[in-house]
């Protein structure tokens, strides 16, 4: 049987998703959902059957609500302005007694609300991409939002650092002169969610020694502050990076910004490509790994342009001397090593053979990569029956396992992964078929954060979060 005619929930192997820790924190708005009495009966893993929502907008276990965050386009922020269009992935921090959400909006060029110019936040006044910054109050009411950095470029995913910032990726390759850009694009930049004033004049400083191609997620090692980095590009497809600060670098506040702008900042430390192998011979792509627990070990190959003046990064191998993978979506660091995610593959974009997804486990101390979760093929998208695809932002949940956002085809879910490996539906989009985004933590686990991208939806998940219950695996 070829990967392609697997049920996508019986190919799910088990995983070793434990005792991952998240240290973040959440954000909230307007209306719970009324709470539901009861469902009909469904099976014991995970938290129990999805209960259709008569506001037909989130459907969610017996027990579980939500709160609408904002509205893109409806909710406004401080300066009058519309919240802006297709909210994506989220970095969620404590604030006191509240919480503190940082939002990349993934505006590109023709999105209907783009996040305004603001003096000292912006980058590109050419550009209509960036991120907003919610607080919300110990009650839970949103108390504001406002523009933390403009004028960048689809910020699609991104990642917390271990000081406490947001780190906002551009996944694009757009150069000056291109779309009425004023400056090349594809850098990451660094958030501070303290206040809108805590970014001024610093959070529009592009980090180019993390290289300038198509980023999706970033996953900081918070014992040597080296970064990971996918990247979701085609044609060749993409590679999975690593940045190794200089010698004598501290992580810690501003300290990635200063590095930047100090003398041969632009090439400072070292930006690599990763190569796997298996029993010493070469892996040319990911997706040659049919199964879970399938593990490769990896070296790392510097990029000789990072920011790609001639040449886009990734076409800057030959075949024989890196990994390619297509789809490398979201990453969260957790376990001493980072889980990233390979949202689907085809042999028609490149790819050695088919799947719609997978979840692999980087150990810096073994240098070792492991295939921890696999998709098969969703035979039929457009049904609600156990069959997922397209798993795109992740996150570690304080009760074990990782939550992923589905981006694939038809029917849209937030898919828990139980540390025995069986996936469950936590939420499904009843609005339409857009993708989720951003799932995120509050710090004390009792708010889940994510987006419905279209029309641009933010939500908090509240309910009788715990360790879900989850089937031995092939019952």
């Amino acid at each position: 049987m070829t990967t392609s005619s697997f049920n996508r929930r019986a190919f799910l192997g088990r995983t070793a998703l434990t005792g991952l820790g998240v240290a973040l924190a959440g954000s909230v708005d307007t209306l719970f959902r009324p709470a539901l009495a009861s469902a009909a009966p469904g099976a014991a893993i995970g938290y129990g059957p999805l209960v259709p929502d008569p506001a037909k907008i989130l459907s969610l276990p017996v027990g579980f609500t939500y709160m609408i965050v904002s509205r893109s386009g409806e909710t406004l922020l401080d300066d009058g302005s519309p919240v802006p269009s297709d909210p994506d992935a989220n970095g969620v921090f404590a604030n006191g007694n509240g919480t503190t959400l940082v939002t990349n909006h993934e505006v590109g060029s023709d999105e209907p609300f783009g996040v305004p110019v603001v003096d000292g936040l912006t980058y590109d006044p050419g550009a209509r991409g960036g991120t907003t910054t919610t607080t919300i109050g110990p009650n839970g009411a949103r108390q504001g939002q406002y523009v933390s950095v403009a004028g960048t470029v689809n910020n699609c995913a991104g990642g917390i650092t271990p000081w406490g910032t947001w780190l906002t990726c551009e996944e694009t390759e757009a150069r000056a002169g291109s779309g009425g850009f004023t400056l090349d694009h594809g850098y990451v930049f660094e958030v501070d969610p303290a206040s809108q004033a805590a970014n001024s004049g610093k959070s529009p400083i592009p980090l180019k020694f993390l290289g300038r191609y198509a980023h999706e997620a970033v996953a900081v090692d918070p014992a040597t502050s080296a970064i990971y980095l996918t990247e979701d590009a085609s044609g060749p497809n993409g590679l999975y990076y690593r940045w190794t600060p200089p010698q004598g670098f501290v992580g810690g506040p501003g300290a990635l910004r200063a590095l930047a702008q100090s003398p041969g900042g632009d090439t400072a430390g070292s930006l690599q490509a990763m190569t796997c192998f298996a029993d010493g011979v070469h892996v040319p792509d990911l997706s040659q790994a049919t199964a879970p627990g399938v593990r490769y070990s990896v070296q790392w190959v510097d990029v000789p342009d990072r920011d790609a003046k001639t040449t886009s990064t990734r076409k800057q191998f030959t075949a024989d001397q890196i990994t390619r993978s297509r789809k490398l979506e979201g990453q969260w660091w957790g376990h001493g090593g980072v889980y990233f995610v390979a949202s689907y593959a085809r042999t028609s974009d490149g790819s050695v053979a088919e799947h719609d997804g997978q979840v692999w486990f980087y150990d810096p101390a073994t240098a070792t990569i492991e295939l921890k979760t696999l998709f098969g093929v969703n035979p039929d998208p457009s049904v609600d029956t156990g069959n997922y695809d397209g798993p795109d932002n992740i996150t570690v949940s304080p009760y074990g396992g990782v939550i992923l956002a589905e981006d694939g085809e038809g029917v849209s879910h937030l898919i828990g992964v139980a540390e025995e490996g069986d996936p469950f539906p936590i939420a499904r989009n009843e609005l339409n078929d857009s993708e989720f985004c951003g799932p995120a933590f509050s710090a004390d686990g009792k708010t889940l954060y994510a987006n419905i991208q279209t029309p641009g939806i933010t939500v908090a998940i509240r309910g009788p979060w715990r360790r879900p219950t989850s089937l031995p695996f092939g019952s």
